[in-house]
This record gives structure tokens, C-alpha cells and sequence, in this order.
């Protein structure tokens, strides 16, 4: 777990709260950074499954990295004098992990972008997520050659008009999680399943999707917002599945109004 926004944090004693960011599959936690710099007046923290060992470890690291910065021994029951309201800011993966946290209790607010709570869906549903056997056939590639598929999962990631504006080349270089971390991430998109727990999720929730996620289809985004009771869905138009990348300042406006009205 790594603490961001020290020079922030030097200059106000006080904050409005923590934001824990937790970043999608392959990818480093420094895709929020432009993102992060928006709100100085927040603690900034994150979790690093970069080097993960296996699905479990993915969800012990996050767990305990959350229980740790609350002071938590076994119940979800917390001061927050300390750091103000948690806020949990999870994309793709990282939001599987953060809606996993909210159903045990552990936010004050909840962050989505292009997230889902379920990854993989029959084919009856794919509008709301892809085959397992697509994942199981990234398993397979990335044992042979792991920087084609995550080459080929950031083609995916954009549309054809983000691809021409250069967003895909401000994109951190391929290669920061191990092997093994990229398949425990994949194995965890395929069995990590929240559906269940939507309802029962009653802190407020500020959903992001693009309407052309390939990756986490439009459709998962409804779904959440359907499911969860007291969620917002801000549609991005004509976006993939990075909503955040590149509109930092919109993204930024959105979520200082949404958690001002609560």
C-alpha cells in the first residue's frame, strides 16, 4: 500500500476524507495520478496487487491494506476521526475489489469507472459482460506471450476516435504486474461475483461508464445502478472503457458535486 499527495498533504492539516484508488487489470496505479492532483484537499491512498500471487492474495492485499489504514481488528465498525469519510475509487478490476469492501461495510462512498459486478456473463447477457471463455482465452495468450495480449487489451480499451486523439499513447508502458498477477486478476475476473450483494450496498455510489465499453459493456453500468440504492450513473458518450482517462477535470467536477450533495 503506498500513501500519494504527500506535498498536498504538508500544506493542509486537515482533509476532506481519504479516496483509496484501485486500479484496473494490467495496469499501474499511476493512471490516476492527473486524476489524484484534482483533489489536494483528500488523502490519497492505493493498493499494490501488482506482484500477486493468486486471486486470494488480490483480495487479502485489499482488504487488509483497508483494515490497517482504519485501525481495524476484525470488526467493520471504525473511527474515522482521524481522515475524515473513506471513499472507495475502483476501476474495472478495482471496482470488483471496491464493491466486494462496500458490501462488508468498509465505505462511505463508492467511485465506479467502467466497473461491473460480475466480469463474465452467459450469452444471454452479454451486454453486460464478456464469455468466459474470452478470459480463458487470455489466460492461454498470456503464457505464451503476455505483451501481445496486454497490447491487445489496450486496443480494445479505447474507441477509434480516443485512438486518434492520442489517448491510448499517454497510456503508462505494458509490463509493471508479474506474470502471475496478471493471471490471478484474470482468474479473478472470472469468479468474482457481487450481484448478491448489490442491494445491501447503502452508501452512496457515483457510477462513470462509457456507452462503447468493450470491455465492461454499457450495460453492466445500468445494471449497477438499477441494483444499487443509492447510486448515480454519469453516461459518457461515444467512450470505452478508460471514462476517466483524459476527461480528469469533468470526472473531477462530477465527483466534488455528487459528493457535496451527500
Amino acid at each position: 500500500m503506498s500513501d500519494l499527495g504527500n506535498t498536498s498533504l504538508l500544506i493542509k492539516q486537515k482533509t476532506s476524507g481519504t479516496i483509496l484508488w484501485l486500479t484496473g487489470w494490467s495496469m499501474p496505479d499511476a493512471v490516476f495520478d492527473r486524476l489524484r492532483l484534482l483533489f489536494p484537499d483528500f488523502r490519497h491512498m492505493s493498493v499494490d496487487y501488482s506482484a500477486a500471487d493468486s486471486p486470494e492474495e488480490m483480495l487479502c492485499l485489499t482488504e487488509t491494506a483497508v483494515k490497517d489504514m482504519l485501525g481495524i481488528k476484525g470488526s467493520p465498525c471504525r473511527e474515522r476521526v482521524a481522515h475524515g469519510p473513506l471513499l472507495l475509487s475502483g476501476w474495472s478490476l478495482g471496482g470488483l475489489l471496491a464493491l466486494r469492501l462496500a458490501a462488508k461495510g468498509y465505505a462511505d462512498g463508492l467511485i465506479l469507472f467502467g466497473a461491473t459486478a460480475h466480469f463474465t456473463r452467459p450469452k444471454e447477457e452479454f451486454g453486460r459482460g464478456l464469455a468466459d471463455a474470452y478470459v480463458r482465452q487470455m489466460i492461454k495468450g498470456i503464457l505464451r506471450d503476455r505483451h501481445a495480449v496486454e497490447t491487445n487489451f489496450r486496443k480494445v480499451m479505447f474507441t477509434e476516435q480516443e485512438w486518434e486523439a492520442g489517448l491510448a499513447e499517454r497510456l503508462p508502458h505494458t509490463g509493471s504486474w508479474t506474470t502471475q498477477a496478471l493471471l490471478a486478476g484474470l482468474q479473478l475476473l472470472r469468479t468474482e461475483n457481487s450481484l448478491s450483494q448489490l442491494p445491501s450496498i447503502d452508501c452512496p455510489v457515483l457510477i462513470f461508464h462509457g456507452t462503447e465499453d468493450k470491455i465492461c459493456p454499457y450495460g453492466a453500468g445500468l445494471e449497477l445502478m438499477n441494483q444499487l440504492p443509492h447510486a448515480k450513473l454519469i453516461t459518457l458518450t461515444a467512450c470505452g472503457h478508460a471514462p476517466f482517462w483524459g476527461k480528469e477535470a469533468h470526472i473531477a467536477d462530477e465527483m466534488r458535486k455528487w459528493w457535496h450533495d451527500q
